[in-house]
């Protein structure tokens, strides 16, 4: 009798066994990002960014707005930033944050038409926006490109599996390596840690990246950024300003005192070419 109460009891574990589902595994988040990289589709982005130097908050500033994809990557992108100016800010520092406040930046075409803050000072008029031609400043102030798709791979690959996101870090060298960038010194040193929240598909919802520059006598700023992504695979057109309604920079005159060129976004912010 014992003899077939422990067979019964066997036999019953192996069903139970047997029965059990088996456990998906993970979506790959490159494919999930190939799958949605088809022209004329986008995604909307949220992103803050805080600077501190110290550990006391000296800019925090906030875009939003929406990417559109071509094949390969952003292609275009519509984005409006407002920096929030802390206390105590010098005033050259206020004005200077009060100048790129309320910025929205259309980058299509291969051109970027720039309106807001500064922007909108000195223009003649009837005219709204100013053109920066051939300066395609896709992006934001995210130094993580989840957009390409081979770095993407190369930080799934690089990172631990956190609670099913995924943790890394990694100099700014090896990121200006797999981007593009030019980064060296001791500038190519900095340690980027990043963070790549990902949804049941595979797809990015938010991309936190923290890196820290040392400037010796002048302090430490460290750099926070968190991204947040929603809308993936929504139709998305970038379109430019009409012509009658902006002016392009080179036609304001030397004396202008726009910026003759724009700040490089992102990684390329510390690109040093």
């Amino acid at each position: 009798m014992k003899r077939i109460i422990a067979g019964l009891a066997v036999a019953a574990m192996s069903t139970l066994v047997t029965a059990a589902p088996a456990q998906a595994a993970p979506v790959n988040p490159v494919k999930a990002l190939q799958k949605q990289l088809k022209p004329g589709h986008g995604v909307r982005v949220s992103e803050t960014n805080r600077t501190f130097t110290d550990g006391k908050e000296t800019r925090s500033g906030k875009t939003t707005g929406v990417l559109e994809f071509g094949k390969s990557g952003v292609v275009a992108s519509d984005l409006t930033t407002r920096v929030k100016i802390p206390k105590g800010a010098s005033a050259e520092m206020a004005e200077m944050l009060r100048g790129i406040s309320n910025a929205r930046a259309i980058s299509v075409g291969g051109d970027t038409y720039m309106q807001g803050g500064l922007f909108s000072e000195e223009l003649p008029e009837g005219k709204k926006w100013v053109r920066y031609e051939g300066v395609q400043a896709a992006g934001t102030e995210q130094v993580i490109d989840v957009f390409d798709a081979k770095l993407l791979k190369a930080l799934v690959a690089k990172a631990k599996v956190v609670k099913g996101d995924y943790a890394g870090a990694l100099t700014a060298k090896e990121l200006g390596k797999l981007t593009g960038a030019k980064i060296t010194g001791n500038v190519g040193k900095i340690k980027i840690s990043y963070l790549l929240d990902v949804d049941s598909k595979g797809l990015i919802k938010r991309v936190v990246s923290d890196y820290t520059l040392d400037f010796g006598l002048l302090g430490k700023t460290r750099a926070v950024t968190e991204s947040r992504y929603t809308g993936w695979g929504g139709k998305v057109k970038v379109v430019a300003p009409p012509e009658s309604q902006w002016v392009d920079l080179h036609d304001l005159g030397k004396d202008t005192e726009l910026p003759s060129e724009l700040p490089g976004k992102g990684l390329h912010s510390l690109d040093q070419r």
